[in-house]
């Protein structure tokens, strides 16, 4: 393995101790996208910290409404500025993260503890260019767990109707997916395109059997590729 590749693995290996210090701010909005972002990268490390940061990404996709499950652009990556663009690893903003010497704001200024955090998030939806992006570029292969998010909002009915017995069939797929930076769209798709993981769909299309399925499905994978699921029946 690589020298990088087995730093990141030790720094994630120790993520539940750094998402601790997230935690101390009063404005629980803040800091938690900042801890799904790290425990997820990590495989969601057993603590505290972790289990509180996968509850709220589950959370966000139980209807109603669906939300993004990480809200990269509410997690500052402190001292963001400072950072050149071949230092934007997984690894350096883990540090910087980690780091609580430092206020987590993109543009340091003002008293040594930094401005209160609604100014802090407010600078970096205004460094970010808006609502939906990170504030540094995600865009190389270190944030690929970012990408690698996808939720599925799915309907689907399937019944026998009338004396003829037809076949009657509707189905609704949503699929969310992040971009580049991090931003989070919807996007119309078949059946087809929903994970094997998810449960419920396994006799549709197939001599009518009833179906009748309405539920919330994400997929993720971690920063070593390791695959995880849930869903959410409603």
């Amino acid at each position: 393995m690589h020298p990088a590749q087995n730093r990141i693995r030790n720094i994630f290996s120790g993520v539940a101790l750094a998402v601790t210090g997230l935690f101390s701010s009063s404005a629980a909005a803040y800091p938690i996208d900042c801890a799904i972002f790290l425990c997820l990268a990590g495989g969601w490390p057993a603590s505290p910290e972790c289990t509180a940061a996968k509850a709220e990404f589950i959370r966000r996709i139980t209807p109603f409404p669906v939300e993004p499950p990480l809200q990269i652009w509410r997690c500052p990556m402190g001292v963001a500025s400072k950072i050149t663009p071949g230092e934007a690893t997984a690894s350096r903003i883990y540090d910087i993260l980690a780091d609580r010497r430092h206020p987590l704001q993109s543009h340091p200024s003002g008293p040594a503890f930094g401005p209160p955090i609604d100014t802090m998030l407010h600078r970096i939806q205004q460094y970010s260019g808006g609502h939906g992006v990170a504030n540094i570029d995600i865009s190389g292969p270190d944030f690929d767990f970012v990408r690698s998010i996808r939720v599925f909002n799915v309907t689907a009915r399937q019944r026998l109707q009338g004396s003829q017995e037809d076949c009657v069939r509707h189905a609704n797929v949503r699929m969310g997916v992040y971009g580049t930076q991090g931003n989070f769209s919807w996007h119309d798709v078949g059946v087809g395109s929903v994970p094997r993981a998810f449960v419920g769909l396994g006799k549709y299309g197939q001599n009518c059997p009833a179906v009748s399925v309405r539920a919330v499905f994400v997929e993720w994978r971690d920063y070593e590729q390791n695959y995880g699921f849930e869903q959410v029946n409603y």
